[in-house]
């Protein structure tokens, strides 16, 4: 850490940088360097690729839909005319699904991510092993409680509505 500061005064003080960026620079390093070191294990868990999509909570799917179709240009699809549709866009999608189960209008339900590589008996052996208890949903996708019981979805790449 000396070595660090000296080198930073040493540009400071031979015009390489502004007093301002020497400040910032200092408060920087001192707050990396109070922070506590997480190392990850190489080769443990999976590689999240991307958000696969939200599930949200709402009053009247269909009036959601025609809202992000109408203001946001989402493509409804896979609408069951009954409770919920899929509202497409780019490489993901929002489940608008009329609020159950007590659940409040407005809010997230779950998010479920998509993973690098999709085996489903491997990723159930390994939610198991780190002591989930994984809840099939689909063919590609498992749902788990995180630590704050927030409700995570742990998909695989055929989660996608143009392949379901």
């Amino acid at each position: 850490m000396e070595d660090i500061i000296s080198k930073l005064l040493g540009d400071f003080e031979r015009g390489k940088m502004s007093r301002r960026h020497l400040i910032s620079t200092l408060a920087v390093t001192a707050a990396a360097s109070a922070a506590p070191v997480i190392a990850a294990e190489p080769n443990k868990g999976f590689k999240t690729v991307a958000v696969n999509h939200l599930s949200y909570n709402v009053k009247d799917y269909k009036k959601t839909a025609a809202f992000y179709q109408d203001l946001m240009g989402m493509t409804p699809s896979h609408d069951n005319n009954k409770t919920q549709c899929f509202l497409e866009f780019g490489n993901s999608f929002v489940v608008a699904r009329n609020a159950r189960d007590g659940r409040a209008p407005g809010t997230i339900d779950h998010v479920a991510y998509t993973i690098d590589t999709w085996d489903k008996a491997a990723v159930e052996a390994e939610l198991k092993r780190r002591g989930f208890d994984p809840r099939p949903d689909t063919d590609n996708s498992f749902h788990i409680v995180d630590p704050d019981g927030f409700d995570v979805q742990i998909s695989g790449r055929g989660m996608d509505p143009k392949l379901i």
